[in-house]
């Protein structure tokens, strides 16, 4: 985990600035078979450690608040459907190429640069939700210890850095160890609020919302509502990608564990929204417990700290009560904002890499995504948190569902899109407008439906407008440039086979004519820079990402 590339000359001025990066990490590349040493469950557990998050309680009682149980509901099941559906590709091709997404992107209609701005969708998504459970946690730190929300917003910010700088062995330990305790201290709680006021089922499903000075709304069921809370629940849609950060480090398929290997990539990919789904109707059964029978309740409902320290008094006396919630607001924001701040870290490192062929190391950008993340916390983004991730729903809907789409359509239906992903340098051109066409114009239209340009009647449907465009306009691209603009070339010069007898990435290696060190096939490529006796020497992706000549890199096949 701490060993680092060995410092040697760059051949041919190749920028030796990724030579720092820790290996840990593989921030800009394909993760080896030689590091991979956990099994399917551990993967697994931890990838679903990561959405511990008590963010879903406070978007299913912000969303019934202002709609009712009926549309939430309804809302929330429209989400867990296009999660599971655009997930479930995303996830295999992570788990089965042991790539993360902006890396499956690059070969999935967007080129090597064009998956620069699906990078910056994905940054914003951790930074945000950062900001939401650094939030929460500075709330239960004042509730409970008097701590004062801009301390505590800095405190649920620095607490996560010493756990982010060593990566995914880290994270998984943290995230396996704490899940029994977290799960513990979640379920209880409701468990025995159901028993000892089975009433609270019928006042939940009656629920029709309340207005800010708590009158009830009376809102009934409408495509309209339920489009409103379903739109404010894809907002989680880029959680996948923080799930296949940890998926990448599956084990390789094979007819042995074939039964375990899919069981796990399907629970901890698409399935975190079974879970997610789950905690949002929990948090809206727990806000409307509150309204009920709670002074003022209306005004905390939708805080996930004071939904479970009333819950919690119901069982013990108060200094207990509120020990237990601030310990599970503190576990459960560390649990999420490890991952946020590490999968933050590597979508910044990715663009900044490519873009200006030069890496500074990833811990810089885990520093740059918590200031940023800080920045919005003191800006108490809580208060506005409905309006920001409406918005960003349409954002994070183009980027996932263009991608699925061209995996599952391009790929497997037409057979225009290469079906094995590629994220080289030199192997894919620049842009590919199959992919990056369509995310503009999908992310753009639909913001544009949700700012009421096309009037405030359909201004509740923008994420259908992002996911429609989404699906249609890749095949149409696609057809329309005959898949000329996926692949500059097809041969990366080097004749070992690519993938083993059970199409798993091979685990031969080959020496890095930059660095000194060997990397594994995925990962390399053939110089365009004979070696000085003329023989053929390899160049590894890493290195060659931060090649500022460009001498290193293959030319374009005709």
């Amino acid at each position: 985990m701490t060993d680092q590339l060995t410092r040697v000359a760059p051949a041919q001025g190749a920028e030796s600035g990724a030579l720092k990066e820790t290996l840990e990490d593989y921030t800009l590349r394909f993760a080896p078979r030689s590091y991979r040493k956990w099994s399917g469950a551990v993967v697994a557990t931890s990838a679903l450690g990561g959405i511990a998050y008590l963010a879903d309680f406070s978007i299913g009682a912000n969303i019934g608040i202002a709609h009712g149980t009926g549309n939430a509901l309804w809302g929330i099941g429209l989400f867990a459907a296009v999660i599971i559906a655009t997930g479930i590709p995303l996830a295999y091709y992570a788990a089965r190429y042991n790539l993360d997404l902006d890396l499956i992107t690059r070969g999935s209609g967007f080129g090597y640069y064009g998956s620069v701005v699906t990078n910056l969708i994905f940054a914003s998504f951790t930074f945000i939700f950062f900001a939401l459970e650094g939030s929460i946690m500075a709330q239960g730190l004042h509730l409970g210890l008097s701590v004062p929300l801009p301390v505590g917003y800095l405190v649920s910010t620095l607490i996560v850095l010493p756990l982010v700088i060593y990566g995914m062995k880290a994270l998984a330990k943290l995230q396996v160890w704490t899940t029994p305790l977290w799960l513990v201290m979640m379920v209880g709680p409701l468990i025995y609020l159901l028993a000892a006021h089975p009433g609270s089922v019928s006042e939940f499903l009656a629920f029709s919302g309340v207005d800010e000075n708590g009158a009830p709304r009376g809102e009934g069921v409408s495509w309209a509502g339920i489009m409103l809370c379903a739109g404010v629940c894809l907002s989680l849609i880029a959680q996948i990608a923080e799930q296949i950060d940890y998926l990448r480090f599956m084990p390789p398929k094979t007819p042995e564990n074939k039964r375990r290997w899919w069981s796990a990539v399907l629970i901890a990919g698409p399935g975190w929204v079974l879970f997610g789904a789950v905690k949002q109707i929990v948090g809206l059964f727990l806000a409307v417990y509150l309204i009920a029978n709670v002074a003022d309740g209306a005004g905390i409902a939708n805080q996930p700290v004071h939904q479970f320290l009333i819950t919690y008094e119901e069982m013990m006396p108060h200094w207990l009560a509120m020990t237990l919630a601030v310990i599970l607001v503190v576990i459960s924001q560390i649990k999420i904002n490890v991952t946020n701040a590490y999968s933050g870290s590597l979508a910044w490192t990715n663009s900044f890499t490519r873009v200006t062929k030069t890496y500074p190391g990833r811990l810089v950008f885990v520093v740059v995504n918590l200031v940023i993340a800080l920045v919005l916390m003191e800006a108490n983004m809580f208060s506005f948190l409905s309006e920001l991730l409406n918005f960003y729903a349409n954002c994070g809907i183009a980027w996932i569902v263009v991608v699925a789409t061209d995996i599952v359509v391009n790929k497997y239906l037409l057979g225009i899109s290469p079906k094995h992903p590629e994220f080289r340098r030199g192997m894919l051109y620049a842009v590919n407008p199959v992919g990056f066409v369509s995310v503009i114009v999908a992310a753009g239209a639909s913001i544009a439906v949700f700012f009421g340009l096309f009037g405030d009647g359909i201004a509740p449907f923008s994420p259908l407008v992002a996911a429609v465009l989404a699906m249609l306009l890749p095949p149409i691209l696609a057809v329309a440039t005959k898949g000329r603009y996926y692949l500059r070339r097809t041969d990366d010069g080097i004749d070992l086979p690519m993938y083993d007898e059970h199409g798993n990435p091979s685990d031969e290696k080959l020496l890095c004519c930059v660095s000194g060190v060997e990397f594994e096939r995925p990962d390399m490529l053939a110089s365009a820079v004979p070696a000085a006796d003329g023989s053929k020497q390899y160049i590894s992706s890493l290195a060659l990402a931060c090649d500022k000549t460009g001498l290193h890199v293959l030319p374009e096949q005709r």
